[in-house]
């Protein structure tokens, strides 16, 4: 029997995307239309708004908690959470789950490592880019990191919450996500990091000057693995 994913949600464009990779590439795991049990659990992306935009991130942790709560509560093996932005309350909330989780940094720093990536840009909201969340699990397997300039964080900020979370993707949020990437290029990076959930769905290996580390899908990929791993049942 495979594990049941809990998916702890924030943003909705995201989690869906995560979630229906886990329900569609199940199959190449398990066999025809099959995948692991998931449940997924979200509140309001204003209430965890309104604890980001205050730096509050005891506030963050304590959705991520109930979210965690009820689904345990559902019978989930282990949680997820599609959203790298909220991965900043990430130690807070593993001292106090009743399950265990994934580190969406840590499966997008493995990966890294296995493609033999030596420095990555990083996209997200201002929050992620600015935050701990990715350096040190990047440092710790020896890999570099870049972040754009401080009027692109801020413009990509404002796409990701005007735009992106409401499932809005223009071609000019296109273009000027390849033109930041372009600069990362620049400044060295051989690779860079979707770190908003939303993003894989504007930006695509296709119209990427760099290779891209979709955390989204990555994240769902290394769920997959761990609920079907039978030596981790």
């Amino acid at each position: 029997m495979a594990k049941h994913i809990g998916i702890v949600a924030c943003s909705a464009e995201g989690a869906a995307l995560c979630y229906r990779t886990i329900c569609i590439e199940g199959a190449n795991l398990m066999g025809g239309y099959a995948h692991p049990e998931v449940t997924m659990h979200t509140f309001p992306l204003r209430e965890y708004m309104r604890y980001i935009e205050a730096g509050d991130w005891e506030g963050v942790a304590s959705l991520m908690l109930s979210s965690a709560d009820k689904l345990a509560k559902v019978g989930a093996d282990f949680a997820i959470c599609p959203d790298n932005t909220i991965h900043q309350a990430f130690d807070l909330v593993v001292r106090k789950s009743p399950i265990p989780w994934l580190h969406i940094a840590e499966e997008v720093a493995a990966e890294a490592k296995r493609q033999n990536y030596k420095r990555l840009g990083i996209l997200g909201t201002r929050f992620l880019v600015e935050g701990p969340v990715y350096p040190g699990k990047l440092a710790a397997l020896g890999i570099e990191h870049r972040i754009p300039e401080v009027e692109d964080r801020r413009r990509i900020n404002a796409i990701i919450f005007d735009e992106l979370v409401y499932g809005r993707f223009s071609s000019e949020a296109r273009a000027y996500f390849s033109e930041v990437i372009g600069g990362l290029k620049s400044q060295g990076c051989d690779a860079v990091v979707l770190g908003c959930t939303e993003i894989p769905l504007l930006v695509t290996q296709e119209n990427s000057p760099l290779p891209t580390l979709d955390s989204t899908r990555l994240l769902a990929r290394a769920a997959l693995k761990k609920a079907t791993d039978p030596a981790s049942q």
